[in-house]
């Protein structure tokens, strides 16, 4: 991912952030010769048996764990030791040149994104892909659930296990691209917060928060 300068995350921790808080990525590998490449949408978490902090700043040594359908072709084509990489979209919004006040302006787009490269390592047996799934699960009732038991599931955990296949991503490298108006002047930059703080999309207001933790 090509990333100018200005557009690069502060510090390592707006990436780690980034994936917790829009863990639905999209994870691309190669195809057979000549195809295309296989792309699939998967849920995607830290691996909680690691501390994921004090990695480099490209997120290099983090393991992130997955799953999706085996009968997706993309599961049978995958093997260990493939390169994989996971996108990771988070908040963006369109910003009107009215916002700006200033003439002459051009539209543009405030997005956030990191791209992960990592290679693959695939879990063969149920048990495996059954701790993660409940690792997935415990990981998103905690930040976007209601706190749901899901003892009394656990059969039809495994029920359905057979269909799960489950991976894990060990990171090779990463690039985050923060787009947030930085090319702006700081009070032009200032506007674009304000408009979008005050807007009903809640997209918006996300982009906005993060503009305003911009140094």
């Amino acid at each position: 991912m090509f990333v100018p300068s200005f557009y690069r995350e502060p510090d390592s921790s707006w990436k780690i952030d980034l994936i917790r808080e829009n863990p639905l990525a999209l994870a691309v590998s190669n195809g057979s010769p000549g195809g295309i490449p296989f792309a699939t949408h998967l849920p995607v978490i830290p691996d909680p048996a690691q501390d994921a902090t004090g990695f480099a700043d490209d997120l290099s040594g983090l393991a992130l764990l997955a799953h999706m359908n085996r009968a997706n072709p993309h599961w049978k084509a995958l093997a260990d030791g493939d390169a994989v990489l996971l996108t990771f979209t988070g908040p963006h919004s369109y910003v009107s040149p009215t916002v700006y006040q200033v003439t002459p302006a051009a539209p543009t787009w405030n997005f956030t994104s990191v791209h992960v490269r990592g290679v693959v390592e695939k879990f063969d047996s149920m048990d495996d892909a059954m701790d993660v799934v409940q690792a997935t699960v415990r990981a998103y009732e905690r930040d976007f659930g209601t706190g749901w038991d899901m003892s009394e599931s656990l059969g039809y955990f495994r029920k359905i296990g057979p269909a799960v296949g489950a991976f894990r991503v060990r990171v090779t490298g990463s690039d985050g691209m923060f787009k947030l108006s930085q090319e702006q002047p700081g009070e032009v930059r200032e506007r674009v917060r304000e408009s979008f703080a005050g807007s009903a999309c809640t997209y918006k207001r996300a982009t906005a928060e993060l503009i305003g933790r911009l140094p």
